[in-house]
């Protein structure tokens, strides 16, 4: 395992993406609470059910994404996770937009993103 320094450090483009991957996690957590009834929502709406359950369980492992990412701690394990859970995130954004694909227009393409991302963190790690 490599020291906290060496996990922070810069110059190093893996911890970059490494950091970003788990940073990127923390407006999502942030949401799920500012705007719990639309999260709610969009669990239910994904076939979620019940979604109460569901938006504590992405809480609970979207914080324990956010650990080990940015701390480097079990980083393979931690972003191989993280993927699933983005990709089954796409899914899940697919079929409550109908299949929208670009990101601005509120479809998967950026979970999709993320996920490959994470993929990349894992076979570094």
């Amino acid at each position: 395992m490599s020291s906290l320094a060496q996990n922070f450090n810069l110059a190093d483009e893996f911890n970059i993406l490494r950091l970003i991957c788990g940073l990127f996690f923390i407006p999502h957590i942030i949401g799920k609470f500012t705007e719990r009834d639309y999260s709610m929502g969009f669990f239910e709406k994904a076939g979620m059910k019940p979604p109460a359950a569901f938006l504590w369980v992405a809480l609970v492992v979207e914080v324990i994404f956010v650990i080990g990412l940015v701390f480097g701690i079990y980083t393979t394990y931690i972003a191989i996770l993280a993927a699933i859970h983005l990709i089954i995130a796409a899914g899940a954004v697919w079929k409550v937009t109908g299949g929208k694909w670009l990101w601005n227009l509120g479809g998967a393409e950026y979970c999709v993103f993320w996920a490959i991302c994470c993929i990349v963190v894992a076979m570094h790690g």
